[in-house]
């Protein structure tokens, strides 16, 4: 009578276990040692995929599309004998409302004894609802590669997202310095293309000739040196990405040559007459004003409507002001690393130094500035003089005098901005601004 009545508590518990392993929304999966499937319940046939094949199978070869992270927290949790937690890392299939799945695992080790273990249970929690609603909420403050939560980098952000995914020709536009790579590795990067060749090639270093036979390659003898076939970097980058940067400095017959690789998806090789089909996504970038350069005839209207498919354009670091000690923390870490030093920030002063100053060079001069901020630096923290000259003579240029000083500097110079931007050793730009902003005539005097 006793081993019965046990033995219906044991049934109801089990029952119970079983009811409750069933409901939970979340999936559980119970596993050996060796990582071998015990059991799971129905939440993970739904979230990670299982299948009745599941139990008994070793969990390295199931075939998850979480890239591994499972696992990687399975056998940190039993070689650890400590329980594991990670959240919000991507996860194969449709999350919750469609879409990208986002999940948080926690592992617990089942103990057999305090020093050894014999398994583990992995709980998987489908969060990618509460992953979408707070990356909403709360400004990134990078993506892939890129740095700033300013308005302007959280609307690049977006648009690299949309763009990512789809074939579509991108034209960047922005100015010296602001990151148009970077944008385009990030296009290339997020995108079904990713595992593909990336192939950059600036424009504007390359004769015609030799862009010409870069990029569309050429047949044994076609010139001088030709000695063998050589593909180009359209054939290089077939089912990938080319990066087109300067776009605007190609020459007009290279205007018409890359108009018909846009509008035919074939070209031929210099010396060659025989079409090659490729499958390149163009991304192209420029600091140009491509739609006055159209207007004025200097590069072909039905081109650059073939580029601007979708145009981003990357704001200038003077317009996203709140993004430079990000950017600084950035530099600071790569610097580091770079140089062998351990420097560990950027003074005050100093920052107040490089936030007054409007940039001109952009991103890239912030990291040469910090560069030679390291090299002058003999501590551990960036001072003013520590910068390059020219901050210190921009902010001069804040004082009671500025205004009485360039009206100087043009009248000694008969109204020449460029010459008076040299005596004043500012930039051009940085006169411009300081002319509008005192009221200062465009006229000479």
């Amino acid at each position: 009578m006793e081993f019965r009545r046990v033995s219906q508590e044991n049934d109801r518990f089990r029952n119970d276990l079983e009811a409750i392993f069933t409901s939970v929304q979340d999936a559980i999966i119970s596993v050996d040692r060796d990582l071998r499937v015990l059991n799971f319940n129905s939440s993970a046939a739904t979230i990670c995929g299982l299948d009745s094949a599941a139990p008994g199978t070793s969990f390295y070869d199931l075939p998850l599309k979480c890239d591994k992270k499972c696992r990687g927290a399975l056998e940190t949790a039993i070689h650890t004998r400590k329980p594991v937690q990670t959240r919000y890392f991507k996860c194969g299939g449709a999350g919750g409302g469609g879409g990208e799945q986002y999940v948080s695992v926690s592992v617990t080790p089942r103990r057999v004894t305090e020093r050894q273990v014999e398994g583990a249970v992995i709980v998987v929690r489908d969060e990618s609802s509460l992953y979408r609603l707070e990356k909403k909420q709360m400004p990134r403050s990078s993506f892939s590669g890129l740095i700033g939560k300013s308005s302007p980098m959280q609307m690049l952000y977006s648009m690299i997202e949309r763009l990512a995914g789809v074939p579509s020709t991108v034209l960047i536009r922005g100015e010296n310095g602001t990151g148009k790579e970077l944008v385009a590795a990030a296009l290339h990067a997020n995108g079904g293309r990713h595992d593909r060749p990336f192939i950059k090639v600036n424009c504007a270093a390359l004769t015609e000739t030799l862009l010409e036979s870069e990029l569309f390659g050429h047949v044994r003898g076609a010139f001088t040196g030709a000695l063998r076939d050589k593909a180009g970097l359209f054939e290089k980058a077939d089912s990938g990405t080319l990066f087109l940067d300067e776009i605007g400095e190609v020459s007009p017959q290279m205007q018409v040559k890359l108009l018909r690789v846009l509008q035919e998806r074939e070209l031929v090789r210099v010396g060659g007459t025989e079409p090659i089909k490729v499958d390149v996504r163009i991304i192209a970038a420029t600091n140009r004003d491509l739609a006055k350069d159209v207007e004025e005839g200097r590069f072909r209207q039905d081109l650059y409507y073939r580029l601007k498919v979708v145009e981003l354009t990357v704001a200038p670091l003077r317009e996203r002001p709140e993004d430079l000690p990000l950017l600084v923390e950035h530099f600071l870490g790569r610097l580091n690393a770079k140089l062998g030093r351990n420097i560990s920030g950027v003074s005050d002063e100093a920052l107040r130094l490089l936030s007054g100053y409007p940039w001109p060079g952009n991103v890239r001069e912030l990291e040469h500035a910090l560069e030679h901020a390291f090299i002058m630096c003999p501590t551990r923290m960036i001072l003013p003089d520590h910068l390059p000259p020219v901050f210190h003579a921009a902010a001069a240029l804040d004082g009671a005098t500025m205004r009485e000083r360039i009206l100087e500097a043009l009248a000694r110079n008969a109204g020449n901005k460029s010459r008076a931007a040299r005596a004043l050793n500012i930039d051009r730009k940085t006169l411009y601004r300081k002319m509008q902003e005192y009221g200062i005539s465009d006229t000479p005097p």
